[in-house]
């Protein structure tokens, strides 16, 4: 559990950092990987930051999780989301030997997704908040154990 508040932490680290230089790409990436769900934190009208585990949940992991980087300001992810697999969406992008990281906004500033993996250990955390600008906004926090299936450098 602390592992987990730690790569939160350090993921809303990385954040508030990045917003000053949203891209910051300084590898060249070509990677696959295969996710399991861990567990997922649920905060909406319903749920108060609860927390499910992935065997409660009728969700599956990641077959196919692809991320292709290339400096200075290409990131490419796919297998996440259909909102994060468009790269003109993407707002925030930081790669580099120890993680790669990513947000995105829709263009009514409502919606955004992000997301943090660890390329070392393989931790994703993926991260959904919906109706941003009204008072029951909505959180899904996905957080997931990653293998690379095919790593290409």
């Amino acid at each position: 559990m602390f592992k987990y508040f730690l790569s939160i932490f350090i993921s809303l680290l990385f954040f508030n950092q990045t917003f000053a230089k949203d891209v910051s790409i300084t590898e060249n990436i070509d990677l696959e990987f295969v996710c399991d769900l861990e567990k997922k934190i649920i905060k909406n009208s319903e749920y108060n930051y609860q927390t499910f585990l992935a065997k409660d949940l009728n969700e599956k992991g990641l077959d196919k999780f692809k991320i292709q980087s290339k400096k200075p300001g290409t990131l490419l992810i796919n297998g996440l989301s259909l909102f994060l697999s468009d790269p003109a969406q993407l707002n925030v992008k930081v790669v580099n030997k120890d993680v790669v990281l990513f947000k995105s906004i829709d263009k009514e500033n409502n919606y955004s997704e992000s997301g943090i993996i660890t390329r070392k250990t393989g931790e994703l955390i993926h991260e959904i908040t919906k109706n941003i600008k009204s008072k029951n906004t909505e959180k899904y926090i996905s957080i997931y154990s990653c293998i690379k299936h095919d790593q290409k450098v």
